[in-house]
């Protein structure tokens, strides 16, 4: 299948599908905008004291578990609702902001991801420091985390020893990605496989704590892990195949993101423990300054601080595509803050979870990739798993609100 668009045609039938998509879900306004100004700051920054960051490549990086216990208790903070709107910028504007920042913030941070991984400098180096990668991410985020500690005010008495095993194991699978793409895993399979993050998430829970789930659940992560497959398979000749270590690398950053989950849970039952509510911003500076830390002893370990210092220097353009990577990943935390804060956990969980579908279109329309007409259908087979997610929580949200 050939596309014979040109890109800026292509970027103008994305920025409408978003325009519709932001409209769309705007019309059922969160509880959260309707209730009086004081009770709202107050139980807003209550419930925000409760979320934690899940820092994963191209996956959003708060866990569903997290936004849905902080949101249900900002629900439940207020008991007074107005009949008349709150005063303020309308919910579709602030839905605009909010989903805006995340797509624009997190779509570049995928494509800079991208572009990192396929450059090629004069000499035909590539760049292979994904652990020096992962230090300036890390960092990026350390100095907005910092600065927003001092704006709400920091959290004292924080346990911090969860806050080391969590941060390390998160910027574990966040390196494991990277180094999935520069072993030659295409940008679009790695988007799709860590779409189906819940198939070691369920493995887990079956094993180990005897949980249960329904037949969609399996059908949905089936579809995702099945799609991504044929999409591997589906290239058309010519075009570069996925290598047996990008495979593996992905796998490894799947099976991580299973084992966070847990050390998240006991994170949260630790600060419970110590008595203490983490803001927001305590979560995003403690969690990332032990990712940049752990980040900094492998990279110093595997010789990747000084060789990628080197090939930055060697070659100006790459750092400035990792500067701005950098950035944009901390930009988008504070999107992601601002749509919690205005919107229930349905909202955000949706815009994240179509954000990686852009991605994936984005990167095969812009950046040159070659699917056959199984890779297309393996497309249509995973996007259908994760747009059946998406719908399947927005049916429970339905149910239990009645």
């Amino acid at each position: 299948m050939k596309f014979h668009q040109s890109s800026q045609a292509r970027i103008a039938i994305f920025i409408i599908l978003l325009f519709h998509f932001c409209v769309d879900i705007s019309a059922s306004k969160s509880p959260i905008l309707q209730r009086k100004e004081n009770s709202y700051f107050k139980h807003s920054i209550k419930g925000l004291d409760k979320i934690a960051l899940n820092k994963e490549s191209q996956v959003l990086p708060l866990t569903t578990t997290h936004i849905h216990s902080s949101l249900s208790s900002i629900n439940r903070g207020g008991s007074e609702v107005m009949t008349e709107t709150k005063p303020g910028l309308p919910a579709s504007l602030k839905l605009l902001i909010g989903a805006g920042g995340i797509y624009g913030a997190f779509l570049y941070y995928g494509s800079l991801q991208e572009d990192v991984f396929r450059f090629t400098s004069d000499d035909g180096g590539t760049f292979k420091q994904a652990w020096f990668l992962q230090v300036l991410e890390a960092l990026s985020n350390v100095i907005v985390g910092y600065a927003g500690m001092l704006i709400t005010g920091a959290t004292k008495g924080i346990p911090l020893t969860m806050f080391g095993i969590s941060g390390a194991a998160q910027v574990t699978a966040k390196a494991c990605t990277s180094l999935a793409l520069a072993n030659g895993l295409s940008f679009p399979v790695a988007t799709l496989a860590k779409s189906g993050k819940m198939a070691p998430v369920m493995a887990g829970s079956l094993i180990i704590g005897g949980a249960k789930y329904s037949l969609r659940e399996y059908l949905q992560v089936l579809a995702i892990i099945g799609g991504t497959a044929i999409v591997s398979m589906g290239k058309k000749k010519g075009s570069s195949s996925s290598s047996f270590m990008g495979v593996a690398y992905i796998l490894m950053s799947l099976a991580l993101d299973g084992v966070i989950a847990g050390f998240q849970k006991k994170l949260k039952e630790e600060t419970a423990k110590a008595g203490v509510k983490p803001k927001p911003y305590d979560y995003m500076f403690w969690t990332n300054l032990f990712m940049c830390l752990t980040a900094i002893v492998i990279s110093f370990g595997l010789g990747e601080f000084t060789t990628g210092i080197d090939f930055c220097l060697a070659n100006p353009e790459i750092l400035s595509k990792i500067v701005k990577f950098s950035a944009c990943s901390a930009i988008g935390q504070s999107f992601i803050f601002y749509t919690i804060a205005n919107f229930d956990p349905l909202v955000l969980s949706t815009v994240t979870t179509t954000r990686k579908i852009f991605s994936v279109l984005l990167s095969i329309f812009l950046k040159g990739h070659s699917l056959s007409l199984t890779g297309w259908s393996g497309i249509g087979l995973a996007c259908g798993g994760i747009l059946s997610e998406v719908q399947a929580k927005r049916s429970t949200k339905k149910s239990h609100s009645h």
